[in-house]
């Protein structure tokens, strides 16, 4: 048995959710969220999801716990919502926005410039003497990770500076460099 997938979600006040042949509806404060799922049965009782398998099949083993997760961040992102920071190490690396449109100076010849999903919010923080700061927030987790992953991938951090864009708490492995 899956030990994630045994765990009930629990629903909190002010959010619905809702299964329909085998598609579940979360709905909430900041947005609705919607899953297929198969190989498992989503029952929602007594203000908990619950994520059953009826058999010990690889397939419905391997979704067991996916499911059950997915629902979780579901009704998270619907109550509380996510949040991904960015950190732009570089001399004369910025970054700046308007509306939904986030420009990056990332040190190539020409800036970038990326239109971001209507359903993240976008802030940058630019203070004098500290690095550029990316702010997403939204209520869909996998949309903020992917956006974030693009942002990073412009210009990925460099094992011997540092240099580059990297997430805020992220630990990067160094190198020493040339020995004279």
């Amino acid at each position: 048995m899956s030990r994630i997938g045994k765990n009930p979600v629990v629903i909190p006040a002010g959010v619905t959710v809702e299964v329909a042949e085998g598609v579940i509806t979360v709905k909430g404060k900041l947005g609705q969220l919607t899953q297929e799922f198969s190989d498992v049965t989503v029952k929602v009782e007594d203000g908990q999801v619950l994520v059953e398998r009826s058999s010990d099949h690889k397939d419905q083993r391997a979704k067991h716990g996916l499911y059950r997760s997915l629902v979780n961040n579901m009704i998270i992102g619907v109550s509380e919502g996510f949040t991904k920071s960015l950190e732009l190490v570089g001399v004369g690396y910025r970054a700046s926005n308007q509306g939904n449109k986030l420009d990056l100076a990332l040190g190539f010849s020409h800036n970038i410039v990326l239109d971001i999903a209507p359903e993240v919010t976008l802030e940058t923080i630019s203070e004098k003497g500290k690095n550029p700061i990316v702010k997403l927030t939204s209520f869909d987790k996998q949309l903020v990770g992917q956006v974030a992953a693009k942002i990073r991938a412009f210009r990925k951090p460099e094992p011997y500076k540092g240099k580059g864009v990297k997430f805020v708490g992220e630990v990067l492995r160094r190198k020493a460099g040339k020995s004279a």
